[in-house]
């Protein structure tokens, strides 16, 4: 591919911040898809005109700004190409979800696209689907299956078959799917791109055809974790027209080392080169500094059998029932098999269902105090064409192995790129976290793709070339871009609220992450607090004669602020600390009446340097 092409939205975004034309840039990517015409991958695709209405639209809206700079912070997706799965709907094209029989014209957007115009994206068009959205192969459609972009032979993998190909192939900047058993997260493993999948609710679904209504999430598919994080922040919020739009927000990021639970017995089929592959991405994930922690995911296993065994086939009957009694010959075969299964249940298997979901929602809650995430293969192997057709089902329900629980259980999970097989087939892993972790879990899959010299999809620009889109943990991020998070305070910590140090426990507990260990700015002095316990250290700021003291910056959640307040006693409190860079904090200080008969240790940079100073003169021999 040429890479004068424009592949991610900071791509397109930057082109237009150098004044280039909307019209001019779409209408010649327009042009460069009907030539390339890339089989299953597109259902509709905007015609000339749909087109022109939108970049009308598009300019009007610009137009009403003062410049160009002003219209792209106004709409932080300005002029961006995105594609549409094709059960979501948008206004002035069909919605068939991969059935002609039940095929509607939309009359207005989804909730998400109605965001996602608002914020300047511009639709191209329509993407493929199993049918339904039933399936993670790629292959249950009439209007054909796709392959992965990276062998023809082997699946797209689905239901977000041709959302996931037009983005690695880059045809579109992004692409919206959905994804309640994995839809989302398969085809980005098979595709080498990233796939966002939300905690339940985080992101309404008015406007989506239902597969499972309870469980479905929208889904980002992108060829970084910025891009898709920034369409996040975009379309998520309450929903006024979804009844399961349950909009909560978590932390900003993680901390720095975190305990990654793995599976103690992670099973592979199909691709010998899976299991070494999925060993590599262990390994690659401790080099990062992260601990791993093997765990039995048997539990979660069995959350993941209710899902084709439970009540949740009912859900996806519901919405077809009339449609499977009047013309079982418009469904795909494996299609009609799984959801007329649905017939044969009972309003007690469904209550039994739910019944069990709801112990095992409790037991595996406490899976979040061993560890931090999950990581899990995407997929347990990457089957052929050929594959599929010997056994659909069987194949299908092996690819949901480690996708199946996450929504069950309210969980968000992001799929990315790990690396490559020895046949040059990309393999993907997925990380999972607890329930609105999204924010945070979007920091930490940028920093993976950015510690890996990765392609994007199957384009020629690499992981490294777009590392200027990678979230980092500077303070002057535009939040616009970022997915919510809850508010947080910073706290610079000086004393016994260090890490490891005896009251550091007392901001674990209330949910801190440690940002950075950093300087004050010279202007302070460190006295050892008399009569302390444990010891403290009493920090006062100076006129002159100051010096530079070690600290820890602390972000804890805003709501917890207070108990922790409640925690500190006089003579020392929180003021504000100006830090070596000149940035201002909240901060320990010490009310300077406390200072008769301390000791000024501020000789020794820190409070740790001056406790080791103590055990060495203790130690054995010292002097």
């Amino acid at each position: 591919m040429n890479r004068s092409l424009l592949y991610t939205v900071s791509d397109w975004t930057a082109a237009y911040a150098a004044g280039a034309s909307p019209r001019e840039l779409l209408l010649a990517l327009q042009q460069r898809l009907d030539a390339e015409r890339v089989d299953g991958v597109w259902i509709s695709r905007a015609e000339h005109r749909q087109l022109g209405f939108q970049l009308d639209a598009l300019e009007m809206r610009a137009a009403q700004h003062a410049d160009r700079a002003a219209a792209l912070k106004a709409m932080p997706l300005f002029g961006v190409p995105f594609g549409v799965k094709d059960n979501i709907d948008v206004a002035g094209f069909a919605t068939t979800a991969a059935c002609p029989a039940y095929a509607y014209d939309a009359v207005r957007h989804a909730g998400v696209v109605a965001r996602l115009v608002e914020a300047g994206a511009v639709c191209i068009g329509k993407t493929n689907l199993d049918q339904f959205a039933t399936g993670l192969v790629g292959t249950r459609s009439p209007y054909g299956r796709p392959s992965s972009a990276f062998a023809a032979d082997r699946i797209s993998g689905g239901s977000s078959s041709g959302s996931a190909v037009a983005v690695a192939l880059g045809q579109v900047a992004f692409a919206l799917g959905t994804d309640t058993a994995g839809s989302g997260r398969v085809p980005a493993g098979f595709n080498n791109i990233v796939g966002l999948k939300p905690t339940p609710g985080r992101v309404g679904t008015s406007g989506v055809v239902p597969a499972c209504r309870s469980l479905d999430c929208v889904s980002v598919l992108a060829l970084t974790v910025a891009d898709a994080a920034r369409v996040l922040a975009v379309i998520e919020g309450t929903d006024a027209d979804d009844p399961y739009s349950a909009f909560v927000v978590g932390p900003s990021r993680f901390k720095p080392a975190l305990r990654v639970g793995v599976p103690s017995q992670a099973v592979f089929g199909g691709d010998a080169a899976y299991g070494p592959a999925y060993e590599k991405a262990v390994a690659h994930l401790q080099r990062l500094g992260h601990s791993v922690v093997t765990i039995d995911f048997a539990p979660l296993h069995a959350v993941a059998d209710l899902l084709y065994g439970g009540p949740w086939v009912a859900e996806r009957h519901a919405v077809v029932e009339a449609l499977l009694a009047r013309a079982p010959e418009a469904f795909d075969g494996s299609v009609r098999t799984v959801i007329a299964a649905a017939r044969a249940m009972t309003a007690t298997d469904a209550f039994r269902g739910l019944y069990a979901l709801r112990d095992a929602q409790r037991a595996t809650r406490a899976i979040w105090n061993d560890v931090d995430l999950l990581m899990v293969p995407t997929a347990p192997g990457h089957p052929r064409h050929l594959d599929v057709d010997a056994d659909p089902i069987g194949v299908n329900a092996q690819l949901g192995r480690y996708t199946n629980f996450v929504n069950l259980l309210g969980w968000c999970a992001l799929a990315l790129p790990a690396g490559f097989t020895a046949q040059g087939l990309p393999f993907g892993v997925t990380f999972i976290a607890a329930p609105a972790s999204d924010a945070a879990l979007a920091r930490f899959g940028s920093r993976w793709q950015a510690s890996l010299d990765l392609p994007l999809g199957a384009t020629d620009a690499r992981a490294a070339a777009a590392r200027r889109d990678a979230f980092d943990d500077g303070f002057d991020d535009d939040a616009s871009l970022h997915p919510a998070s809850a508010p947080a305070l910073q706290i610079a910590v000086v004393g016994a609220h260090l890490s490891g140090l005896p009251l550091n426990g007392q901001l674990v507990e209330r949910g801190a992450i440690l940002r950075e260990a950093t300087r004050t700015a010279s202007h302070y002095r460190l006295y050892a607090l008399p009569g302390t316990t444990p010891p403290k250290p009493g920090l006062v700021r100076v006129a002159e004669g100051g010096a530079a003291i070690d600290v820890e910056v602390w972000e804890m959640p805003l709501d917890a602020v207070g108990s922790f307040l409640a925690l500190i006693p006089a003579p020392l409190g929180l003021g504000t600390l100006e830090l070596a860079d000149g940035r201002r904090v909240h901060g320990f200080l010490c009310e300077s009446h406390a200072l008769a008969g301390a000791a000024d240790i501020s000789a020794h940079g820190g409070w740790r340097a001056y406790l080791a100073s103590l055990r060495g003169a203790a130690a054995p021999g010292a002097r």
